[in-house]
């Protein structure tokens, strides 16, 4: 596997910025950004050998900086939403930015998406891979303690992008990464996701108002439009009558997941049969945001649902309701974990 580098374009406050290709023996291709740590695409063939770009975002730096759609980025320092943009830790309480409404959404207003990252490329076993590493100061979108994070990008020579997220405070502090690729296995200039066959290995969501913030409930799929245990269309119950589906206006929520945390366990395949691309998703943490794009349209590129992501996370608002996992990183330890997006064809 190689690592080629060049010259992507430059910020508005003429910070320089570089865009990486990975690329294996088989022909996959991977491209990332150290703005904001964005996969700009992925290009994977199907079952005839002809190769796509199975992620959506944008051919130019310049779309990406007022992305708000998130494509592809790392999003940090906390995924998905804060309740009232507040937390309590230590029982003190903290404000941070309220960027979606009166709630945080991915980070805050300058969230690790919109950042420039320092890079290098290393030698490790298998191989070259591609390391990210930012530091985010004490208070920075009101977050206590200054973080230094290391997010590392390996493509295998089984098609497999492997993402491991390193981070460490000096103060206790709530974390949790994540990557917002959106995927469509047609190619991502090809229309909707919904024939797409989705698997998530999850008996349990977390249910949400209708601002998408958790209840602090923890329902059971089965007998929902939420019971993806087995392959099946994301389409098949996405307009049905339900009020989670009305309150996400589509998927829009976390699923508990089974694995241990040791190694990245499979939980979850997105399957597209008219052209037989497989991706076998892989985590260590405890739950996964699905989200099936409902609102793309605001890109300006694509239409609605036309890209599905599956964000591996802890669970939104987890630090406001102790039934969740705690996402509370306490200073010096080692926050860790890993995802893998695994493509194959059937």
């Amino acid at each position: 596997m190689s690592i080629l580098s060049r010259i992507y374009g430059e910020t508005k406050e003429q910070v320089s910025v570089n865009i990486f290709t990975l690329k294996n023996i088989n022909g996959v291709e991977v491209t990332i950004t150290n703005f904001g740590g964005i996969v700009v695409s992925i290009k994977v063939p199907d079952r005839k050998g002809i190769f796509k770009d199975v992620v959506l975002g944008y051919d130019k730096l310049e779309d990406y900086l007022s992305n708000d759609c998130y494509f592809g980025a790392i999003i940090g320092r906390y995924a998905n939403r804060i309740e009232d943009a507040r937390f309590l830790l230590n029982e003190i309480e903290y404000k941070v930015g309220k960027n979606s409404g009166k709630h945080q959404l991915h980070g805050g207003f300058v969230g690790f998406d919109k950042v420039v990252w320092q890079w290098k490329v290393i030698e490790v076993d298998r191989g070259e891979a591609l390391q990210l590493t930012y530091t985010s100061k004490d208070w920075e979108e009101g977050f206590p303690g200054e973080l230094k994070v290391q997010v590392t990008y390996m493509l295998t020579e089984d098609n497999a992008l492997e993402i491991e997220y390193l981070a460490v405070s000096d103060k206790d502090t709530v974390v949790s990464l994540t990557n917002h690729s959106y995927f469509n296995l047609l190619g991502e200039d090809t229309g909707d996701i919904l024939s797409h066959e989705l698997m998530i290995d999850a008996d349990s969501f977390t249910l949400i108002n209708e601002d998408c913030i958790p209840t602090g409930q923890i329902s059971a799929v089965a007998g929902t439009p939420f019971d993806f245990t087995r392959l099946k269309a994301i389409g098949k119950d996405i307009e049905v009558e339900d009020e989670q589906l009305k309150n996400g206006f589509g998927y829009d929520h976390n699923f508990v997941l089974k694995v241990s945390g040791k190694i990245p366990e499979k939980f979850a395949e997105l399957y597209e049969e008219r052209n037989g691309r497989l991706m076998e998703a892989y985590t260590t943490m405890p739950g996964v945001q699905l989200y099936s794009g409902n609102y793309l349209e605001s890109s300006r590129a694509y239409t609605n649902r036309s890209g599905v992501c599956l964000e591996t996370q802890y669970f939104p608002s987890s630090m406001n309701h102790i039934n969740f996992p705690s996402p509370i990183l306490k200073a010096k330890e080692q926050y860790k974990h890993r995802t893998i997006y695994k493509f194959s064809v059937k």
